[in-house]
């Protein structure tokens, strides 16, 4: 009993980091064994602890079970390194976390009362049961979302405003505000804050902030996997759909770039006009399977596409309106799409040409910062993929070319790119490399080897840190006036 007693203790007290990851993932399913297995496929003392866990249960069941207590103990003591109280995302107990932990304490219990085995595996097997709930849990918190989605319905067919909605592997985000912005000037216009592009993010937005007169409603749409877009609209109904970019991002639960594909083409099923970045050579597949849709073509490289904006200059439906000033943080495919959108909304485009100047920076995503000293720091941290880390790099290059100085890039890599993931980070190594930056800090070891792989050979000098404050720390001791730093991607601290 008192056996039982301490391995149910030792499962308690390591359910709040597992608590933490799933809350950190959104309460995805799945996502805590994920993680949890890729601490132990990164970390060589979080795979070695395995081997006297393992051994401790096998002697509990061939002698004592005071061996339970120190497998259940010991389980807790990995992985190695994944922090209880979280340094980037500390655990909040909201009323979602309370429930789900109850859901695990339940589980935990049902196991347990079978004795001193049963209690021990509850331990060693904490993340695949904090996944189980998770699976439980789904049915009530759908039901006790249902109300917040009514009250939006219900608010949203009061005000009856139009809906543009933008989706993407990657450019939704800074497309919105861009949108937002132009729009500004001649519509009442709410935009989802931030990145709430779920159900319950879309539906707080319309219930604290659509107010009667609003005539434009421009929602971010995201998703992880087939039909979960096609819900989103479903509530909320879009005129206008905007399709920025089909990348290799989510790759670990869509597959490949088809798949993601099939998840976000649902955008367009109800809106009577769709905008779309055919510089992609995905979305320029799709423009030709839209039938009795307003298809609005967006490039930077075709002139004659619906909307363009090439070589500093806007064109709109073959009329070369002048030349146009992108703020410098601004890739100008984002801002051809929020143009696409505003015209496909039926506004002037050339009132339009004229605030691509006064664009807006957006947080975290190429971001330039000016230090004291007169060095820089470009910040493209916020949720890296392929394109965009390489087109950072050709970014902190060119800014570092006017400045005077060298180039220095901070990155964990990149996640979520499912079995290219390894491929894609050499390249981001290789592209580091190439464009001979003077110092590579690689952050923990995610994709540590596959990073240094790519940049092996060169000229590039590759560091290792284990924290970001760690990478930091290395910079600063080799930064000199003119330098630019550029930090692309941060990783969460329940990544490895």
């Amino acid at each position: 009993m008192i056996a039982t007693l301490l391995c149910l203790v030792a499962t308690v007290a390591g359910s709040p980091r597992w608590l933490r990851v799933a809350q950190r993932e959104h309460y995805l399913a799945g996502s805590v064994t994920w993680t949890d297995q890729l601490w132990l496929s990164r970390s060589r003392p979080s795979a070695l602890m395995v081997v006297p866990t393992l051994a401790a249960f096998v002697l509990g069941i061939l002698s004592s079970s005071w061996w339970f207590v120190a497998a259940a103990a010991l389980a807790q003591l990995t992985p190695v390194g994944l922090p209880y109280r979280g340094r980037t995302s500390p655990l909040a107990w909201t009323p979602r976390v309370r429930r789900l932990g109850v859901v695990v304490g339940v589980f935990v219990l049902v196991l347990g009362v079978w004795g001193p085995p049963f209690a021990a595996l509850t331990s060693l097997l904490l993340p695949t049961l904090v996944d189980g709930a998770l699976y439980a849990v789904t049915p009530l918190e759908k039901r006790l979302a249902k109300p917040f989605l009514v009250q939006a319905q219900q608010k949203f067919a009061r005000v009856r405003p139009t809906v543009v909605a933008i989706t993407g592997s990657y450019g939704k985000t800074t497309t919105k505000n861009y949108l937002a912005h132009l729009l500004s000037a001649t519509h009442t216009v709410l935009a989802s804050p931030a990145s709430f592009n779920n159900a319950m993010g879309l539906s707080r937005a319309v219930n604290e902030g659509l107010v009667p007169g609003t005539e434009v409603f421009v929602a971010e749409m995201g998703t992880y996997g087939v039909g979960e877009i096609r819900s989103l609209c479903e509530v909320f109904p879009p005129d206008v759909s905007v399709l920025t970019a089909i990348g290799e991002v989510h790759l670990q639960r869509m597959g490949d770039r088809d798949g993601v594909l099939k998840a976000k083409r649902e955008i367009t099923e109800k809106a009577r006009a769709v905008v779309l970045n055919v510089d992609d050579d995905k979305l320029a597949g799709l423009a030709d399977e839209l039938p009795g849709k307003q298809v609005v073509r967006c490039s930077i490289r075709d002139t004659t596409a619906d909307v363009a904006i090439v070589d500093g200059r806007l064109w709109v439906r073959g009329a070369d309106l002048g030349p146009v000033t992108l703020p410098e943080s601004v890739h100008p495919s984002n801002a051809a799409c929020a143009v696409g959108a505003a015209v496909a909304l039926g506004d002037d485009p050339q009132p339009l040409a004229r605030r691509l100047a006064t664009l807006p920076t957006v947080a975290h995503r190429l971001e330039p910062l000016e230090q004291p000293g007169g060095s820089w720091i470009l910040d493209d941290t916020y949720n890296s993929n392929p394109a965009g880390a390489a087109e950072a790099v050709r970014r902190a290059v060119a800014l570092a070319q006017r400045s005077g100085g060298r180039v220095h890039v901070v990155t964990p890599g990149m996640v979520e790119l499912g079995n290219v993931q390894r491929v894609r980070n050499a390249e981001l190594g290789s592209a580091v490399k190439d464009a001979m930056v003077s110092s590579l800090v690689v952050v923990g070891t995610t994709n540590r080897a596959a990073l240094i792989q790519g940049a092996a050979g060169g000229t590039t000098d590759v560091l290792c840190a284990r924290t970001r404050p760690e990478a930091v720390a290395l910079v600063e001791k080799r930064k000199a006036p003119g330098d630019v730093v550029l930090f692309e991607n941060d990783l969460p601290d329940h990544y490895p």
